[in-house]
C-alpha cells in the first residue's frame, strides 16, 4: 500500500476532511489520519508517494523533492496549483489532481443565483423597501426588471462558466458567451451564442465573469467595455477582482449608471474608505462564492475518489495539465 500524507494548513484539514472521506483515504493508501504536515521542514517524506494537499500547503520545492525521492503524485482538495505546485514538480513528472470541478459547482450556484435576483432587481428594490417601509408600484419603479427574455452574458467558458451556462438552460434567457479559445459550436453545445467581447458588453443585462486571472486578462474589465454596457446593467465578479479596472468601475457604478456584485475585489477586503461599500447600486460579499460550510465535504470527496483511483492505477478523474496552466486560473 502506497504511502502518503496530509499537507495543508491545519485549519483547513479541521474544516474540510470530515470522517467518511478519511476513512476512504486510510482504506485505499497507508496514511496517519491524525497528522497534516503545514509545512514540510523536519518532516519525514522519505516514503510518502502522495501528498493530499489543500489552501495552506507550503510549496513542494526542489528542496522538499529531494527529501521525498518517492514522490510521484499530488491530489489537491482545492481549485488551483499554482501556490505549491512547482515547475520542479512538473520536471519530476509528478501527476497532479484538482478539486476545481468540485470548487466550480458552488460558485456556479452564486453566480445564477445572482443573476436571477439582479435581473430583477432584487437588491434594489430590498433595499428601499427596508428604507421607506412601504408597499410601492414595483412594477412602474422598475419596468425593466425581470428574466423573461432578458439578456445575461457570460465572459470565459470555464469549469464554472460552462457550469452557468448549464444551469441557465431551464431559464428564459438569452445568454450570450465570449472565449477567445472556445470554438463557436463548443458554445453552442453549451446552449450559448457565441459572441465578440464588445458585443457581451454591449448586449448584456447581466454581465458574469468567469476567466482566470493572466497577464493577459488583468484589468481587461476596463473603462471603454464598462462604457458599452447598457444603462441599469449588472457586473458580476465571482472569478478574480484583478480582471477589473475598479477605478473605472467606481465612476460607474457612484454615477449610478450601473450596477455590480462582486464577490472578489482587487485588495480583499476593500480599503475602508472605498466608497464602494456604501453605493447603493453595489452587492458585495467577502469571496463566499466557493465552498463554504457544508459545501467543503464535496471537496474532501472528491480528494477521496481521485485517490482511489489512484491507488487502483487508474488515472486521475480530473487531472491537472502542465500545458493548460498559462490558460487557467
Amino acid at each position: 500500500m502506497a504511502r502518503a500524507a496530509f499537507a495543508m494548513a491545519t485549519r483547513t484539514a479541521s474544516q474540510l476532511l470530515h470522517p467518511a472521506a478519511v476513512e476512504r483515504i486510510a482504506a485505499a493508501v497507508d496514511i496517519d489520519p491524525d497528522v497534516v504536515l503545514d509545512g514540510f521542514d523536519g518532516a519525514d517524506l522519505a516514503d510518502v508517494e502522495l501528498l493530499i494537499t489543500g489552501w495552506g500547503c507550503a510549496p513542494i520545492t526542489a528542496d522538499v523533492l529531494a527529501a521525498a525521492p518517492r514522490l510521484r503524485a499530488v491530489v489537491h482538495t482545492a481549485g488551483t496549483v499554482r501556490q505549491h505546485v512547482t515547475e520542479e514538480c512538473w520536471e519530476r513528472g509528478i501527476v497532479v489532481s484538482s478539486a476545481a470541478a468540485a470548487n466550480a459547482v458552488p460558485v456556479a450556484e452564486y453566480a445564477v443565483a445572482m443573476i436571477l435576483l439582479a435581473g430583477k432587481r432584487v437588491p434594489e428594490i430590498a433595499r428601499r423597501f427596508r428604507t421607506e417601509r412601504v408597499q410601492q408600484d414595483w412594477n412602474a419603479l422598475f419596468p425593466e426588471s425581470g428574466n423573461y427574455r432578458a439578456t445575461v452574458g457570460l465572459l470565459g467558458a470555464s469549469l464554472i462558466g460552462r457550469r452557468v451556462a448549464d444551469l441557465l438552460r431551464p431559464f428564459d434567457l438569452d445568454v450570450l458567451l465570449h472565449d477567445p479559445y472556445a470554438a463557436d459550436a463548443e458554445v453552442r453545445s453549451l446552449g450559448a451564442e457565441p459572441v465578440g467581447l464588445d458585443e457581451l458588453f454591449a448586449r448584456g443585462r447581466v454581465v458574469s465573469l468567469h476567466a482566470p486571472l493572466l497577464l493577459s486578462t488583468r484589468g481587461m474589465v476596463d473603462g471603454r467595455l464598462l462604457a458599452l454596457m447598457r444603462d441599469g446593467a449588472t457586473l458580476l465578479n465571482t472569478a478574480r477582482g484583478g480582471l477589473v479596472d475598479h477605478a473605472a468601475l467606481e465612476r460607474e457604478v457612484l454615477s449610478g449608471r450601473l450596477r455590480a456584485v462582486l464577490d472578489v475585489t482587487t485588495p480583499e477586503p476593500l480599503p475602508a474608505d472605498s466608497p464602494l461599500w456604501d453605493c447603493d447600486g453595489v452587492v458585495l460579499t467577502p469571496h463566499v462564492a466557493g465552498s463554504k460550510g457544508n459545501e467543503l465535504r464535496r471537496l474532501a470527496d472528491a480528494a477521496a475518489d481521485e485517490v482511489e483511483r489512484w491507488a487502483a492505477g487508474r488515472p486521475f478523474a480530473h487531472p491537472v495539465r502542465r500545458e493548460l496552466l498559462p490558460l487557467t486560473a
